[in-house]
């Protein structure tokens, strides 16, 4: 092998060593934002979720209580169910997730929110309103 052809292997693989570094760095940045499938959200029938932390548009946290902590349970039909404060309204939910929209449209009403999912695992998923309030649920 002539001296050139030596440095031309050398080149490719540092070339290829470094593009499979980026690869690596690039795919473990960000895994704050995750977010995944609609089937998270819901699991196979149903899921419950819980408020664990709650931040106003500045990102302090929020006191909250006890009682206005209340569940969340979504459905893989599409329903929901929210418990707060002795009250359960119910509803359907849809989720875009490219958009990375969350929509719950409530029964009788004419009322529908829409939430930003930042992130969304298996046990995590966090919500935030236009305003950047965010809420951090857990799965139950």
């Amino acid at each position: 092998m002539s001296r050139i052809e030596r440095e031309y292997t050398g080149r490719s693989a540092l070339h290829t060593l470094l593009a499979l570094l980026l690869a690596v760095v690039l795919a473990s940045c960000g895994g704050e934002d995750k977010v995944g499938a609609e089937s998270m959200i819901s699991g196979p029938s149903s899921k419950t979720w819980v408020a664990d932390e709650q931040l106003d548009a500045a990102g302090e946290e929020v006191e909250q209580a006890e009682a206005a902590n209340g569940s969340m349970q979504f459905y893989a039909d599409g329903r929901f169910a929210l418990g707060e404060g002795g009250q359960l309204r119910t509803g359907t939910w849809s989720f875009d997730q490219s958009a990375r929209r969350l929509t719950l449209q409530f029964e009788n009403d004419n009322v529908s929110e829409n939430f930003e999912v930042t992130k969304l695992t298996e046990d995590e998923m966090n919500l935030k309103v236009p305003d950047g309030a965010e809420m951090k649920l857990k799965a139950k």
